[in-house]
């Protein structure tokens, strides 16, 4: 299944490097991927994983092991900001 992966701020840097010009790629994930599983194909530290949003809602740390996505999905990170 296809989904759109975003990283903002310094993440931006653990996106593939021949992708277009942006913060975003389109993915190619295995069925039944969840938030979880890309964030580890991505090897994002955990810290600086703050912010998590599927299709602009958000998801708690604890529920990215759980949080199946589908096909379509948009799957956005920040990092924490300005003490955030």
């Amino acid at each position: 299944m296809r989904i759109t992966f975003k990283l903002f701020a310094m993440l931006a840097e653990h996106l593939p490097a021949d992708r277009p010009p942006g913060n975003a790629v389109d993915l190619e994930v295995p069925d039944g991927s969840t938030v979880a599983a890309v964030i580890e194909r991505f090897q994002l530290p955990p810290a600086l994983v703050h912010l998590v949003l599927v299709n602009g809602s958000y998801v708690a740390a604890e529920q990215r092991a759980a949080r199946v996505l589908a096909d379509g999905d948009a799957l956005a990170i920040w990092p924490p900001i300005a003490g955030g």
